[in-house]
Formats: structure tokens, sequence, C-alpha cells
């Protein structure tokens, strides 16, 4: 499943990272991609809710 729109700097971040999809992020988790430079709080709740968490 693809990312949700989460805004540009948290999307460069993650594609950074090589997190391209929603497998990825519950691969790595959410506490790693929240140290992540761009990465918000908004960001987290928007992956948090995609995720179904």
């Amino acid at each position: 499943m693809d990312l949700p729109k989460i805004g540009a700097p948290a999307g460069r971040a993650l594609a950074q990272a090589q997190i391209r999809t929603m497998d990825d992020v519950r691969h790595v988790g959410l506490d790693h991609i929240a140290t992540l430079h761009g990465v918000g709080p908004k960001a987290i709740e928007l992956l948090r809710e995609a995720l179904g968490d």
C-alpha cells in the first residue's frame, strides 16, 4: 500500500530512508520514523491512521 499524503518534508525524509510503502512503515516502526528529521507529529498521526492503529 502506498504512503498517505504526509507533506513534503516528511515525504523526503521517508524517501531518503528508503521507506516507500506502508509495509516499510510497519517494518521500520513509527518510533524510528518519528526520529527522522522532517517527520513531525502530524505525519506520524497520518501514518498511524493509515496503519489502522
